[in-house]
């Protein structure tokens, strides 16, 4: 056999699916709104909106862009705002415009927002008033013309948007002062839009639908290219994991929504396949607050939660999260980062529910591998590839390796994106030949199951041995007096590179050498963490995956200062 690869394997995956029932992602949400029209789409808030009235609103909103702020089919806004009614509202009124949309996390520094809207060309923005400060540093040195601007509670009922909007702005403060003189309100956008005609474009399954700007933890922010091709069959996929699980006929069939929307893995699981199956999605602003998150939780029966590793654990940590009532929960999925041994478990003995995991990335729409099977115990699998994907296992120099071997990943599927947009180098060091190079070392096992080693940048090289962070975290993590852990490589002159753990405690009473102690009973000698420092947080993405780059930075800053020469008068 010339070359080794895996089509549509193992034989759970063997099934083609017809990844193209739709032209667009604009038919989806049509046919999806035509089946059930009066079920609830989204909570939030308390504030229910049915598949009926988010078509009313999405189609007033679109028809609001094309009339009055002339935006022609193609051209890019961004949407910066948390998991609100409106982000729903706005994301399908601008698919239903023709437009490209680019996701924004409204933490972005001035810095960073600038970056992407430049680089995408954005030519209007909805953005949430807690954040428009940041907007205000940067909007005359970017190409926005329009400026859409809505407040935390505007598409609650009056009583309650009234109180909340308050309570935001005055009370908690979350809302700096900022001047947009020329911006407008979401909702009288929404009130001119629905006095005018909305004209349906022409949308192609080729047409752009999402510029999804990556993390930039490989250099700048890069934003991919996902047609309405790429993003159809991503749901589609995603459907094929999730429907064997979520095929109960109920009506009230509630998901939890705690991502953010502007997140790939929200976007596409949470936001666009729960509304091709129908279920309701339950949207929680703050997942960061969690004894609010809980008392959200424990008023509904919710089918189905998607999260990492941090939420899952952050959740089982609260106290009131055991009185939720979980009768009716079929689907955990877990994503962003691999969930270890000692949360799966904990959250298996807590809900009677097992983690599912999926993997997948921003290039790839983002779903490329799950398990369907709920039923088994932890195995640190990510399942197989779903169908119509195809998979390579490569060493460095790109030869196919035999099963077992370990090496990067490459995948070929109609839902793996265009490029990079306006980067034709950086799409050429990941595309070839249709192959996305993903950067995470794998490995096939004898059960077909294809397991994450870890990031090909994050493995660590110690006195010629790899060593992949993801183990020791594991091992780590099943202290019972660890609440969440990191590890990082840094410089050592002996061995090249040695191994640091960052570790925030569950209780004080931990050791360092008591860690030691834990690790050595499941780690060979070059795998013992050298350096351990306990911290009372770890940084963490928009979504809450730990950053080790910022703390691999900081790393190497401190070493960089301590190899600065000293002037004589010091």
């Amino acid at each position: 056999m010339d070359k080794i690869w895996f089509k549509n394997y193992p034989p759970q995956a063997e099934k083609v699916l017809d990844v193209e029932p739709y032209s667009s992602l604009v038919e989806m949400f049509e046919q999806a709104v035509n089946r059930h029209p009066d079920m609830p789409a989204y909570i939030n808030m308390g504030k229910i909106l049915t598949y009926r009235k988010l078509e009313e609103r999405s189609r007033a909103f679109a028809a609001y862009l094309q009339n009055e702020l002339r935006l022609e089919k193609g051209e890019r806004i961004a949407l910066m705002m948390p998991n609100l009614l409106q982000y729903p509202i706005a994301l399908f009124g601008a698919l239903r415009a023709g437009l490209v949309v680019v996701n924004v996390n409204p933490l972005y520094t001035p810095r960073e927002l600038e970056h992407q809207l430049n680089d995408s060309g954005a030519k209007a923005i909805v953005v949430v008033s807690n954040f428009a400060a940041t907007l205000e540093k940067v909007v005359f040195n970017t190409e926005i013309k329009h400026v859409i601007l809505t407040r935390m509670g505007d598409q609650l009922s009056f009583g309650k948007r009234t109180l909340v909007n308050f309570v935001v702005k005055y009370v908690k403060k979350l809302v700096p002062k900022y001047k947009l003189p020329h911006a407008v309100s979401f909702r009288e956008a929404l009130s001119i839009g629905k006095q005018r005609q909305y004209v349906k474009p022409t949308v192609k399954q080729d047409d752009l639908a999402f510029l999804q700007y990556t993390g930039g933890t490989t250099g700048v922010a890069k934003g991919a290219m996902l047609t309405h091709r790429n993003v159809v069959a991503n749901v589609i996929q995603a459907k094929w994991v999730a429907s064997p699980l979520l095929n109960s006929q109920s009506q009230d069939r509630i998901a939890v929504i705690a991502l953010p929307l502007y997140h790939i893995f929200a976007l596409s699981v949470n936001c666009l396949l729960f509304i091709e199956l129908g279920v309701t999605g339950l949207l929680i602003t703050n997942p960061r607050d969690i004894p609010g998150f809980v008392k959200e939780l424990k008023k509904y029966r919710v089918m189905a939660i998607t999260g990492v590793n941090t939420l899952f654990n952050a959740l089982l940590n609260n106290e009131n999260f055991k009185e939720v009532n979980f009768s009716r929960l079929r689907l955990c999925v877990g994503g962003g980062a691999a969930v270890q041994r000692a949360v799966a478990e904990r959250w298996h003995t807590t809900t009677g529910c097992h983690i599912i995991e999926g993997y997948g990335m921003t290039e790839c729409s983002p779903l490329i591998a799950a398990t369907r099977n709920d039923s088994v115990e932890y195995s640190g699998s990510i399942g197989v590839p779903v169908p119509n994907t195809d998979i390579r296992i490569v060493d460095e120099q790109g030869n196919d390796l035999p099963q077992g071997e370990r090496g990067e990943l490459w995948v070929k599927g109609p839902q793996v994106m265009q490029g990079y947009w306006q980067r034709p180098e950086d799409t050429a060091e990941v595309l070839n030949d249709g192959w996305m190079a993903t950067g995470d070392i794998v490995e096939l096992g004898e059960d077909l199951n294809l397991r994450i080693v870890d990031r090909k940048k994050d493995m660590i090289i110690v006195s010629g041995f790899n060593v992949y962070p993801n183990e020791i975290e594991d091992v780590v993590a099943l202290h019972p007096k660890v609440n969440e852990v990191v590890v990082v490589g840094i410089p050592n002159e002996a061995t090249g590179e040695s191994i640091k753990v960052y570790v925030t405690k569950k209780e004080e009473s931990l050791t360092r050498e008591e860690l030691r102690n834990h690790c050595r009973q499941y780690l060979t000698g070059y795998k013992i963490p050298r350096d351990i420092e306990f911290r009372d947080e770890l940084p963490k993405s928009n979504i809450g995956k730990i950053l080790r780059r910022v703390l691999r930075d900081e790393e190497l800053a401190r070493i960089k200062s301590q190899l600065k020469p000293t002037s004589d008068t010091e």
